[in-house]
């Protein structure tokens, strides 16, 4: 591929900074880990793991060629997830239950391992969830027309 040809996550080695290198390979290769981990756990582990692999094509360039076939499982698995109505509303349904659950941790202490920590982490990622689930249904069906 020439330089004019590069896709977005892949960089010219002499143009990042040896720290921004540094920084994306590290950062690259947290989400990598959790999006493996959320591969197996309730969790948006495709989208982890792509943008793990963006940001570790920046600082390695010879990467990017893994990134492609990734995009293309994450995409298929963006749109999957706003297939139906179904899935929308089980997912929302999830979202609000997480968001519930953080709350009832973080106000009742005597349940098991609960307070604010948990239950911070739980709206945290209810609200993730439902972010990832407005994007993903912005991407596959597309802005709302003006009314």
């Amino acid at each position: 591929m020439s330089d004019h040809q590069r896709p977005g996550y892949e960089a010219d080695p002499a143009q990042v900074h040896p720290v921004a290198r540094v920084v994306f390979g590290v950062a690259g290769t947290v989400l990598i880990v959790v999006g493996v981990v959320l591969l197996v756990l309730p969790g948006p582990g495709m989208l982890l793991l792509l943008a793990g692999m963006v940001l570790v094509a920046r600082a390695v360039p010879a990467f990017a060629r893994f990134v492609e076939p990734v995009r293309v499982k994450a995409m298929q698995g963006v749109e999957a997830s706003v297939a139906s109505p179904w899935r929308i509303a089980g997912s929302v349904l999830a979202g609000l239950g997480l968001i519930a659950a953080g709350v009832v941790a973080g106000v009742v202490p005597s349940l098991p391992f609960a307070g604010w920590a948990t239950g911070t982490s739980l709206i945290l990622s209810g609200l993730i969830l439902l972010g990832l689930l407005a994007w993903s249904h912005r991407r596959v069906h597309g802005p709302r027309s003006g009314r």
